[in-house]
């Protein structure tokens, strides 16, 4: 049968013996869909070279859309490019062996060929035990291994660390984008492309500390993370650009919340793990640092807090300003450097401390960088650097030199389109009446809305203005008294005999159009009241009086005022929220001038006001 003869016939013994064997053709005989705890799901296969037959063989996680998308089905022909053995132990099933498939080619769609080719049987060794599903098979002891043995001693002869010879099987070293939670034993060689700081944490279930560092090879890319006792014993002796074996640690699902790596996986290093320098390597074959860059136009349209990899020019840079933290009351160095791309858009990118300091935009460089987050304020995006960002200027990439020739050549009034713009009006640039905004359905999407207003202040409730906090300054959490004299804070887990006064203010808003509820928090609520949340507990435990005059003082005042509208659900009910960030006493003057221009505009008179 024409279909028969295309199976590499004993090639999954050879293989299970680990015996090398070049593309071997084998039939899918089915095809399951597992899911691990945490992990993305897997398929696994049941394959055939036409003798035997392997129920252990599962596809490398960049293969599954061939399977979703029916191109490996049932009956499949497939050529396997590129397979590794891993060795996997159960409690009560003992030791297996599981072929992980990472590169093949479909040769015949299994519709096509419509049926299982020959009679395959379960692998026996040479004991006579029979392997079944994928176990281990003995090695003859007349195969020849002299060339894994010669590979193996390669390898070992480069594993050096304070001066003792390590041994690590080369057979066994495995590409990055193979590793998956299904493995407990293998080796990876790779090239350190970055190494964030150690950074240490403090809260009610402990504290600790750990840093990060992001691995390269031929395959892809991981991030690997050591907490406590293995962020010691392994910071100092990682140096970036390097290229280490690393063996043994945990896999898991990264969290895409804090990693852009192209991987569904990251390495958490644990006491068996082990790093040795990799020596006597020709490092130029390791590739360097990979970005996936996301044109400046795109960013928009990325979730606040996502991670992106950018590259632009340097348009222009901020002045080195000094800040104070809120929550650590550290002083802390900043500053705003905005990029531009082929897209015709600007985005501002913030710089911290040492990398704000040393930064030179003066020679408009060429900026790239990987691991930026998203941030939103007032409805505009920008970029903040992380710990584990990498920033490199003018880096010698092909992104950098085309990015670098298209923006010599622009005209010198070429014009931007700015994600980062922010103006009076707010984010959305729009002043519209409380109806107005009712009828825009804003906050009713997946993005809050921002809107200005002018509006009067008719109500506010005084008896619930202040609430006792943790007097702590990284903490705003209410407190509870326990009516003897402390009070405790549950998520600082502490008591103290001390507390201090915050603001949050619900309050009624009025126009011609309708009223609306909104809500005031610290810093808005005492720009409102012209006093601090301090002085006003004072007078509320001292004068009800005067306490009461504060807020009668600001009724039926026009402000205008900057709000963010966003549904929000709480008891299972889910209900519009107003939050003001932005309320000041009206400029007659501005709003006159704005009313104006927005008259001549809906009248289509185009003369300039004043």
């Amino acid at each position: 049968m024409e279909y028969e003869k295309m199976l590499t016939k004993g090639a999954l013994k050879s293989i299970m013996n680990n015996e090398d064997v070049k593309d071997p053709v084998m039939q899918v005989l089915g095809v399951r869909k597992i899911t691990a705890a945490g992990a993305n799901e897997r398929y696994r296969l049941l394959i055939s070279d036409g003798h035997n037959l392997n129920s252990f063989a599962m596809l490398a996680t960049q293969l599954n859309g061939m399977v979703s998308s029916g191109e490996i089905n049932e009956f499949s022909i497939l050529k396997i490019k590129r397979h590794i053995i891993s060795n996997l132990t159960d409690r009560s099933k003992g030791s297996k062996q599981v072929m992980i498939l990472i590169d093949l080619a479909v040769m015949v769609n299994g519709d096509t060929v419509g049926s299982k080719i020959g009679d395959p049987k379960p692998i026996i060794d040479n004991s006579g035990q029979m392997v079944g599903n994928g176990a281990s098979a003995s090695v003859d002891d007349s195969t020849p291994h002299s060339n894994s043995l010669a590979k193996a001693h390669s390898v070992q002869s480069s594993i050096i660390d304070n001066g003792l010879q390590r041994d690590i099987d080369a057979s066994n070293i495995h590409p990055i984008n193979s590793l998956s939670p299904y493995q407990n034993k293998w080796t990876i060689r790779a090239r350190v492309v970055n190494k964030a700081p150690v950074r240490t944490w403090s809260n009610q279930r402990g504290e600790g500390k750990l840093f990060s560092m992001d691995l390269l090879d031929e395959s892809g890319e991981i991030r690997a993370t050591a907490f406590n006792s293995e962020c010691d014993k392994f910071f100092d002796m990682i140096e970036v650009n390097k290229v280490y074996f690393i063996t043994r640690g945990a896999i898991k699902t990264a969290n895409k919340k804090f990693s852009n790596l192209n991987n569904d996986y990251e390495l958490t290093l644990s006491g068996e793990t082990q790093i040795f320098p990799c020596h006597d390597f020709d490092d130029t074959q390791m590739p360097a640092l990979k970005f996936n860059f996301v044109p400046l136009s795109q960013v928009k349209d990325v979730d606040v807090d996502g991670i992106v990899d950018v590259i632009g020019v340097c348009q222009t840079a901020g002045e080195l300003t000094m800040l104070m933290s809120k929550t650590t009351r550290k002083e802390l160095k900043k500053r705003d450097v905005t990029i531009v791309d082929q897209s015709l858009s600007s985005v501002t990118i913030t710089l911290w401390d040492t990398q704000a300091e040393d930064f030179d935009g003066s020679l408009q460089p060429v900026i790239a960088i990987k691991g930026s987050r998203i941030r939103e304020f007032m409805g505009s995006k920008s970029l903040s650097l992380l710990g584990s960002t990498v920033m490199q200027i003018n880096p010698d990439i092909d992104e950098a030199h085309r990015l670098r020739g298209w923006y010599d050549s622009l005209p010198s009034n070429a014009e931007f389109t700015s994600i980062s713009a922010r103006s009076d009006a707010g984010a959305n640039n729009q002043f519209l009446t409380i109806k107005g905004a009712q009828l825009a359905q804003l906050g009713s999407g997946e993005k809050a809305d921002y809107f200005s207003m002018y509006s009067h202040l008719i109500f506010v409730k005084s008896e619930s203005a202040l609430y006792k906090a943790c007097p702590k300054p990284d903490c705003q959490k209410k407190v509870i008294d326990r009516n003897d004299g402390t009070y405790r804070c549950e998520k600082c887990n502490d008591e103290t005999e001390n507390f201090k006064y915050r603001l949050m203010l619900s309050a009624q808003l009025s126009d011609s159009t309708g009223n609306q509820w909104v809500t005031m928090f610290q810093e808005t609520a005492e720009s409102l009241l012209g006093t601090t949340s301090a002085e006003l507990g004072r007078l509320m435990e001292e004068s009800k009086e005067e306490y009461s005059d504060v807020f009668q003082n600001q009724m039926f005042k026009l402000f205008e005022i900057r709000a963010r509208a966003k549904m929000e659900t709480y008891n299972n009910e889910t209900r519009l929220k107003v939050t003001l960030f932005s309320i000041k006493p009206i400029d007659y003057k501005v709003a006159s001038t704005k009313l104006i221009a927005t008259i001549k505009r809906l009248s289509g008179i185009t003369t300039s006001v004043m």
